[in-house]
């Protein structure tokens, strides 16, 4: 089983969100720390006051967002872009088709990217 750590600014808007991708609450310790499961991959939830958000010895502050991105198999885009568009989600861009299917960016309630994909296949 694979594990990703997402920092977050607000935990109980990241479980609302990843609920609807298909991620169910496998751990929860305290306001601010969480862990999701779909299928193989477990996500940890970090927020503010976990160890993964504490400045660095160089003076960095963790921080969410960039461009590493989860990748979520979708059956369906269209529908999955109607509901998440119907929740406020925020968009880094629109659908684009490639070789493999179609995909699209989609920020997590902090600003981390899903790319949401869908097969042609």
């Amino acid at each position: 089983m694979a594990s990703v750590r997402y920092l977050v600014r607000d935990v109980d808007a990241a479980l609302s969100f990843y609920a609807m991708l298909g991620f169910a609450l496998d751990a929860r310790w305290g306001p601010p720390f969480a862990i999701v499961k779909r299928d193989d991959l477990r996500l940890w939830l970090s927020g503010p006051g976990t160890s993964a958000a504490k400045p660095l010895a160089s003076g960095a502050q963790p921080a969410p967002g960039g461009w590493n991105r989860l990748v979520i198999e979708v059956a369906d885009l269209d529908a999955t872009l109607a509901a998440l568009t119907a929740a406020g989600a925020h968009f880094r861009s629109d659908p684009i088709a490639g070789p493999g299917g179609r995909q699209v960016l989609v920020d997590d309630p902090s600003g981390n990217p899903i790319e949401l994909f869908e097969s042609r296949g």
